[in-house]
């Protein structure tokens, strides 16, 4: 079994460093003999608790699979040192190898939460209609056919069709989409999403494992599965280490005869500096990117981000803050100013329960710094505005549909629309005593870094893609604004997925930024997955490999610089620790070396690549791309 698996609980890891803290302790009272008294030597204590955890592994591994890692050279020198009598050199190097591995450990301790938390979003109950009244069931015992109630706040249980009502459905779930969608008889609802406002009774088409909730678990579940994960570099290679170690002690017993020799070569060839040459530099990294509120949650993350040529991005959320904002108001009515057409506007709104009302209440507040009236006679119309007296007016806020309803024309709109729904805005008729009056268009707003994000990425040689379940105009409008020349806009969960299986079939790694809940697949079986942490749902943090814990992607191309210069970190720590292992080897092939001395050139080895390590943790690529 692997250490990651008793790492993974704390108590593992409580017990592992105990064990080192012993072996540390009992290595320094056998060097300079502090106890002479005893009756065997100190080193032992490190040997049982070090090296019989790495022997074990070696041989289980070797008997069930013919594994052959760093750990089989360990264990060779290990017991060859003590059948010759150094027992100090195999507690130093079981020691060194146990140290290296509990930083690997902890560098790539998973959490696994994530699927459990998109399960508990599946609905538990609906309310079923039958010639009886309704009636509260589970979710699971919904039948194709039935009718079901959904109420203003509850979740849809499963997928279906509206039959009867008007409401305002939150995709944000499945689709992402920053806006609610307002639905009607006639209209597609997903299971998992969430009534805004106003019931509805709609006919169930797909239930139980075929839902829209319960295939977006699948996907997540399928992705996690399908990513490769990376092997440490001095496993790969223990094969010809190993060959070699072995072959260069048997040559030197057979030309000098001498079994010390020999053990040291097996001793000083032993990969404890080779070993410790990764996970340092990772963790040092780690560390660098903490500081700059970057949480990496899987060890090998920032290996695999250096070989990343693409980047993913999710628009709402991420390159957007996610929330409706009045972008214009437009009166379309001599003698009324924009200020006083937005205030009746958000007086009509003040009681209103929609997204985009409430949006307009909020800025109206923001930018004009007056009083917002108090409407009389206040009317929700479900799917199409709202009604209401302000200051004597009657106020007609909303879609078309509802000028048209109330046999106000909205001809002189069209024109001025057509611009913001190009732009993919949302736009709010007014109409004033039965005359349309203007127009609100609002928008999701693009955070100020985001234009600085997207040129660092392609300064460090990265494409930008722009991925989004937002419709076509809204997409392309952000990834204009931004420069992203890529877009793929209006994808569901499987069409996020499906785009970054084919790019990496096609020898492409990607990173997925996203924030939602629909961008955990997605989050899963990129490359590397990156979520917003702060506005991000729980379940697209858990599914990521690297969090944004302050949502500041401004800090994406350090993170990419960085990853690249840890790579370059860890290829000179082995560079270093084989040019090491090599000069010692000829140096105990010669007789310049015991076991003792060349354990003690591991120990040097060993701190020498930490220390090059450690330079990661304040690094920062210095000039104007840095900023």
């Amino acid at each position: 079994m692997e250490r990651i698996e008793r790492l993974l609980e704390w108590g593992g890891v409580k017990r592992e460093i105990a064990c080192l803290a012993i072996s540390g302790i009992a290595l320094l009272i056998s060097i300079f003999d502090l106890l002479p008294w005893l009756p065997f030597d100190a080193a032992w204590a490190a040997i049982i608790l070090c090296g019989v955890p790495i022997v074990l592994e070696a041989v289980i591994g070797l008997v069930t699979a013919f594994d052959i890692k760093a750990d089989v050279l360990v264990s060779i020198a290990l017991i060859a040192s003590v059948l010759i009598g150094e027992d100090f050199a195999a507690g130093e190097v079981a020691f060194i190898m146990q140290l290296g591995g509990l930083l690997e450990d902890l560098t790539v301790a998973k959490a696994r939460a994530g699927i459990e938390k998109l399960v508990h979003l599946t609905p538990r109950t609906a309310r079923r209609l039958r010639s009886g009244g309704e009636e509260v069931i589970p979710a699971g015992e919904v039948g194709v056919g039935d009718v079901l109630r959904v109420l203003p706040g509850e979740t849809v249980p499963v997928d279906g069709v509206i039959l009867t009502g008007q409401t305002s459905i939150n995709q944000a779930v499945m689709t992402g989409e920053s806006l609610p969608v307002d639905k009607g008889p006639g209209d597609q609802v997903s299971s998992g999403t969430v009534n805004q406002f106003g019931s509805f009774d709609m006919e169930a088409t797909r239930v139980g494992e075929d839902s829209s909730i319960q295939r977006m678990i699948r996907l997540v579940q399928s992705a996690d599965a399908g990513k490769a994960k990376i092997v440490g570099l001095a496993d790969r290679w223990a094969t010809w280490i190993v060959v070699i170690a072995l072959a260069a002690a048997a040559l030197t017993f057979v030309f000098t005869h001498e079994i010390i020799r020999s053990v040291t070569i097996l001793v000083v060839f032993c990969p404890c500096a080779l070993v410790l040459a990764t996970p340092t530099a990772i963790m040092a990294a780690i560390g660098n990117a903490t500081r700059h509120g970057l949480l990496v949650r899987e060890g090998d993350a920032l290996e695999r981000l250096a070989s990343v040529d693409r980047i993913a991005f999710d628009k709402t959320g991420t390159l957007t803050y996610g929330t409706p904002r009045v972008a214009a108001v437009e009166s379309l009515l001599p003698g009324l100013g924009r200020e006083d057409l937005y205030r009746l506007a958000a007086g009509a709104e003040r009681r209103s329960e929609h997204p985009l009302g409430r949006a307009v209440v909020a800025g109206c507040r923001a930018d004009t710094g007056g009083e917002i009236p108090e409407p009389a006679d206040f009317e929700m119309l479900p799917g199409r505005g709202v009604r209401a007296l302000v200051e004597g007016r009657e106020v007609l806020a909303g879609n078309l549909e509802l000028m048209a309803e109330k046999q106000v024309s909205g001809r002189e709109a069209a024109s001025a629309a057509e611009l913001h729904l190009a732009e993919g805005c949302s736009v709010i008729y007014v109409a004033l005593d039965g005359v349309l009056a203007g127009l609100l268009a609002l928008s999701d707003t693009l955070r100020e870094d985001a234009a600085a994000v997207i040129a660092g990425v392609e300064e460090a040689g990265v494409t930008p893609v722009l991925l989004t379940g937002d419709h076509e105009n809204a997409a392309r409008h952000i990834a204009g604004a931004l420069g992203i020349r890529e877009v793929r806009a209006g994808c569901l969960p499987e069409d996020k997925l499906d785009w970054i299986d084919q790019s990496q079939r096609s020898g492409r790694q990607v990173c997925m930024i996203g924030d939602g809940i629909n961008d955990a697949p997605a989050l899963k079986k990129a490359y590397v997955g990156v979520a917003m942490g702060g506005v991000g749902s729980d379940i697209a943090v858990d599914a990521a490999d690297i969090a944004l814990v302050s949502d500041d992607i401004q800090e994406l191309p350090h993170l990419l610089r960085l990853s690249r210069r840890m790579m370059l970190t860890i290829k000179c720590n082995m560079t270093f620790s084989m040019a090491l292992n090599f000069a010692a080897i000829l140096l105990a092939m010669t007789g310049r070396l015991n076991p003792v001395v060349g354990a003690l050139v591991h120990n040097a080895g060993s701190v020498l690549v930490i220390l090059n390590s450690a330079l990661l943790l304040k690094w920062r690529k210095k000039g104007p791309a840095a900023k």
